[in-house]
């Protein structure tokens, strides 16, 4: 029973992490789109557009990588946490309490990590590119404070959740072992 209650609250804990980290992923998407559509309008010149499409793709790209590897990562703590309750049972619950803790903070801040560095590419690409048109400027550096307090907003919920549902985890734990 202890076994199980710990494979359920690790399920859980991955699931959490996964769902944050894409939810973060479509934040930052829909900020570049924003950004992309208002350079769009605001600039009309051809050869601009094009290099603003390609920087869209290109972020799109590595966002669906970002989370992929996420989901690989997710499904690979699962699986070694389930290998290690049904070898060891109940008496290494800590050591899979730490290691699912250690998994998400990993994976959290790797993730956030990720994704700011993207959308700092973006919008460095974007600036470069349109440096003369003064008005897309000021649009890209809204759009940077925006995402800046978006995705530490993000972060810090985060870093919440993972921080009540390891507390919730150890006093089960320690519930079920005591």
């Amino acid at each position: 029973m202890g076994s199980t209650a710990v494979v359920v609250l690790v399920l859980v804990v991955v699931v959490v992490v996964v769902v944050v980290v894409i939810v973060v992923v479509v934040v930052v998407v829909v900020v570049v789109v924003v950004v992309v559509v208002i350079i769009v309008v605001v600039v009309e010149e051809v050869l601009i557009m094009i290099v603003v499409v390609v920087v869209v793709v290109v972020v799109v790209v590595v966002v669906v990588v970002v989370v992929v590897v996420v989901v690989v990562v997710a499904a690979f703590v699962v699986v070694v946490v389930l290998v290690v309750v049904v070898m060891v049972e109940e008496v290494v619950v800590s050591v899979i309490v730490v290691v699912v803790v250690v998994a998400v903070i990993t994976t959290t801040v790797a993730t956030a990590t990720l994704v700011v560095v993207v959308v700092v590419v973006v919008v460095v690409v974007v600036l470069v590119v349109v440096v003369v048109v003064v008005v897309v400027v000021v649009a890209v550096v809204v759009a940077v404070v925006v995402v800046a307090v978006v995705v530490a907003a993000v972060v810090v919920v985060v870093v919440v959740v993972v921080v009540v549902v390891v507390v919730v985890v150890v006093v089960l734990c320690r519930n079920i072992t005591a």
